[in-house]
């Protein structure tokens, strides 16, 4: 059984000193945010409607009235339009138990410092996930962002998935709505990238041995057809996020990641670890959702 800080057997001279078993899941979400300070706790935000401005459609004149203007006469009308949402910041906070003093001094163990790693990576891991909730839109938060069924049976199925062709729709996806794709980023589960790695290896290796080959050299997959590849357990299977980094989704800082301790003098410490925000979609249209990747 697992011990906390306090129980006996932690406290040992032979054991090993660094404590194992702590899985280093990417918390990458909040760093392809565009973070910015908020003042107020309830936050009024607007999302732009995507595209490039252009007259509308009328009766008999289906083309742009922007080019070929006739001499002398008066210009065509456009206009930018905007959504506004109202969005409150949350307060993602969390403490350890009481460490004694002895624990903090004789304990094999960093009890101390793995303490503080453990909670501010508690902190930063609930804040990626909410960020992740909102920049894939499954509160519908932001508007309508991009999605796509993932061809045929899914990349599970190596007779009729294509993970290439579902990569590249979200890329002519978000490049329809003039939106830079040259720096893509795509979040995926740990299941997805497996079957994405064995669909260009096994089944396409053929096809591109070079590039074959150098994956299965490769400890991760880093990027495919210039999209950069970020995998954590927090993406649910079934699903892959693909999106244009800072600029999709905002960041609104209320109170950035603080660490305090709660001293009782000749008793102990407490670590107290806290951060307040929210994260908004201003760019739903710089966002592609492929669906049904795993049948």
């Amino acid at each position: 059984m697992a011990d906390t800080a306090g129980q006996a057997e932690i406290r040992g001279i032979d054991i090993d000193k660094l404590s194992h078993g702590f899985a280093e899941e990417a918390i990458v979400l909040k760093s392809f945010c565009n973070v910015s300070s908020t003042s107020a706790r309830e936050i009024r935000w607007y999302t732009k409607t995507a595209g490039i401005l252009d007259s509308t459609d009328t009766t008999g004149v289906t083309t742009s009235r922007i080019a070929n203007s006739s001499s002398k006469a008066l210009p065509v009308v456009v206009n930018a339009s905007w959504t506004r949402t109202t969005s409150y910041v949350r307060k993602y906070m969390v403490e350890s138990e009481l460490i004694s003093s002895e624990d903090i001094k004789d304990s094999d163990p960093d009890v101390w410092g793995e303490t503080v790693r453990d909670l501010v990576r508690g902190v930063q891991n609930q804040v990626d996930v909410r960020i992740l909730e909102v920049l894939g839109d499954t509160l519908g938060t932001g508007g309508n962002v991009n999605t796509a069924a993932a061809t045929a049976d899914g990349w599970n199925d190596v007779a009729t998935g294509d993970p290439i062709a579902d990569i590249n729709t979200g890329i002519e996806q978000i490049r329809s709505y003039s939106y830079d794709v040259s720096n893509l980023v795509m979040y995926m589960n740990q299941a997805e990238e497996k079957h994405l790695k064995n669909y260009l290896i096994s089944v396409k290796g053929s096809s591109i041995p070079e590039f074959a080959s150098d994956q299965v050299t490769k400890t991760k997959l880093m990027s495919i057809l210039g999209v950069r590849v970020f995998v954590s357990a927090n993406m649910s299977t079934d699903t892959v996020l693909m999106f244009v980094p800072n600029l999709a989704c905002k960041w609104k800082q209320f109170e950035p990641l603080k660490t305090a301790v709660i001293d009782l003098p000749l008793i102990g410490k407490k670590i107290r670890v806290a951060e307040e925000g929210e994260a908004l979609l201003v760019h739903p249209r710089a966002v592609h959702v492929i669906t049904d990747t795993i049948v």
